[in-house]
């Protein structure tokens, strides 16, 4: 693959934009292809199917917290990293890529050991039955033995992309997603692994993408490279990381709570097929918010150096891009959900009893969809431009005050039962997203202004 470095100084702000975005969007639908592909072969696996997709359901959780923390050092690190490029600091750029990835190699070996350890009480507690607890068992100790590879694949990967090299970041999401897709198939079936092959599959795909990054990163291709003297851990750099990279963590984490919650609640008043049908939400919700993480993701460099380069005017116009793009796609995803919500049930499986429910399930969770782009948005611009303290209370406002109190008590109104968890999504992305999005309107345009006014002076 040619390489090709994006120069996010000169031309067009929604060229510079798009050249990250369509490469970075594409690795984004490869990368979510390591889970999808996953459920598609377990929902597939003849009479446990179901079983077995429930119960890999319930490590979501697990997998959203590892992510959580990769988004800690990764996402905090490379907005950094932008601007110092931006303002010329390439010594300085480089030793905060090196001391990201000490931290990832430092908190995956921790994460490692507290999964070994504690798996059972969390699987438990995290909405698995007596019915389930061994298929989830069986893929969660598989999947852990990864978080190394996991993390420095999925933390890295944006240090290439804030280089300009989108084509190179998607190439690393490329390798693993097409060796997983082969995988899959031969450990689950072929040598009749179940759950466990999924899981060996995963893990051998992420290895192989976490060698690469490491290669383009120490290579002579890449504009900032990744030494053993940059590794050394500076704690005050360490802190300015996690200071910006909190708000992707608060995301991802108040996620895992979420799903923590919903699982637990669908257990208690539906039992394994509803949270077997949450499973299939949340894959297709992984689907629908492709395209606005992918333009969110792309934004974010070009608007870290605008803002570092104090070129205030290119950040503004990447804003109003991101504002309409991102409300243009989802309001045609939602529709298209309305249109066939079968569809996307029977992806994953298709037992009669799913379909059924499914479907009244996807109509309630999908209401409003629109309103995810504004907290994307919002959320995408406060951690580009370093705003750290507002883009985590915004993470904490939508799933921890909003979502998790809905997701226990509407169940337990009007007699909602079930349909209770699911309504608390759309109220959560209403009240979420629009007071997410019209304060970054009201805080982030008017600092641009004013910032570009004494520039100028």
């Amino acid at each position: 693959m040619k390489v090709h470095q994006t120069d996010f100084s000169k031309g067009n702000v929604y060229k510079n934009i798009m050249e990250v975005a369509v490469p970075m969007t594409l690795a984004q639908l490869l990368n979510l292809l390591y889970n999808i592909v996953d459920r598609m072969y377990i929902g597939r696996i003849p009479e446990v199917g179901r079983v077995a997709l429930t119960g890999v359901g319930v490590c979501f959780p697990v997998i959203t917290l590892i992510t959580a923390f990769t988004y800690l050092f990764g996402n905090g690190g490379s907005p950094l990293c932008a601007m110092e490029m931006g303002r010329g600091n390439r010594d300085e750029a480089e030793k905060l890529m090196g001391n990201t990835f000490s931290m990832l190699l430092i908190v995956s070996v921790i994460l490692m050991a507290v999964g070994y350890l504690f798996y059972q009480p969390i699987l438990y507690a995290f909405g698995a039955s007596d019915t389930t607890f061994a298929y989830a068992r069986d893929y969660l100790l598989i999947y852990i033995a990864g978080t190394p590879a996991v993390m420095t694949a999925l933390g890295l990967n944006p240090f290439i992309n804030c280089q300009g090299f989108g084509n190179m970041g998607m190439l690393t999401v490329l390798i693993g997603a097409v060796l997983n897709f082969v995988l899959d198939p031969l450990f689950i079936f072929v040598f009749h692994m179940g759950v466990r092959g999924a899981a060996v599959a995963t893990i051998i795909s992420q290895i192989c993408s976490a060698l690469w990054v490491l290669k383009f990163l120490t290579g002579k291709r890449a504009v900032l490279r990744l030494k053993k003297e940059s590794m050394a851990i500076q704690w005050k750099r360490v802190c300015s990381i996690m200071g910006l990279g909190i708000s992707g963590f608060m995301m991802a984490f108040t996620n895992s709570l979420v799903q923590i919650f919903c699982n637990a609640t669908l257990q208690t008043y539906g039992g394994d097929i509803y949270v077997g049908v949450m499973t299939v939400l949340n894959s297709v919700r992984d689907i629908s918010t492709l395209i606005v993480q992918g333009l969110g993701n792309g934004a974010s460099p070009v608007m870290s150096f605008n803002y570092g380069e104090k070129a205030y005017w290119k950040v503004r116009k990447a804003i109003k891009f991101l504002t309409l793009a991102g409300g243009a796609y989802t309001i045609l995803f939602w529709a298209v959900i309305e249109a066939v919500p079968e569809f996307f049930i029977r992806i994953f499986n298709s037992e009669p009893e799913l379909i059924e429910k499914g479907v009244s399930a996807l109509h309630i969770y999908f209401f409003g969809f629109c309103f995810m782009a504004l907290q994307f948005t919002a959320q995408s611009v406060f951690v580009a431009l370093g705003k750290s303290k507002r883009a985590t209370f915004f993470s904490i406002f939508r799933k921890v005050i909003i979502v998790v109190p809905l997701t226990v008590l509407l169940p337990r109104i009007a007699g909602l039962g079930v349909n209770g968890v699911f309504w608390a999504e759309p109220i959560s992305n209403l009240i979420g997203g629009c007071a997410s999005f019209f304060t970054m309107l009201l805080t982030i345009l008017p600092e641009l202004k004013r910032e570009e006014t004494s520039s100028i002076k």
